[in-house]
């Protein structure tokens, strides 16, 4: 069976988009993002169907598209912020490696700066709403990983660093290949 070589969970801000491509260049694997998977199965971005579908349908479209690409991809694989919820996703989870992105709320909030294209962090009080997206899910993160790295305070290429060095990887010197 094909596995990721990594897969990057955490909540919004973490850094998932922007770390992932890198871990990828730096292991020497492509990388791929379940958010653009179910965009491109939908036809639709996911502000969209949240809008006109609401979360219980795009969380399905997620679960479908995760047990896709843990099965079928062998590059870094990032997943959405929410994926975790998923009882199914979390047990598909197991026996890969897993690296939780961690973020604090402040760093995090900073860096989601309120962005509409964040669906679940639309409504009146983002920032009451991160925070108890941080508490409900940090659990859960930590339940599947099997590495976590805090990206607080950290550059994208040092975020990479650490998860190379969680991973056990040696990270090539530059300039060589």
């Amino acid at each position: 069976m094909t596995s990721p070589r990594a897969v990057l969970v955490g909540p919004p801000g973490s850094g998932k988009s922007t770390v992932g491509p890198l871990l990828a260049e730096r292991l020497g694997v492509d990388f791929r993002d379940a958010d653009a998977d179910i965009e491109a199965a939908a036809g639709r971005s996911i502000p969209e169907i949240f809008t006109s579908d609401g979360e219980p349908a795009f969380r399905e479209l997620e679960k479908r598209a995760v047990a896709d690409g843990l099965g079928s991809y062998e590059g870094v694989y990032s997943l959405g912020g929410g994926a975790i919820l998923a009882e199914e996703t979390r047990a598909l989870l197991a026996g890969h490696t897993v690296v939780f992105l961690s973020v604090s709320m402040p760093a995090g909030m900073q860096r989601t700066g309120m962005s509409t294209a964040r669906p679940v962090l639309a409504g009146v009080n983002p920032r009451a709403t991160y925070k108890q997206l941080l508490e409900a899910r940090l659990p859960l993160y930590r339940s599947v990983a099997t590495a976590e790295v805090d990206t607080d305070e950290r550059r994208p290429d040092e975020v990479v660093d650490a998860v190379l060095a969680a991973l056990g990887e040696k990270a090539p010197v530059e300039g060589t290949s």
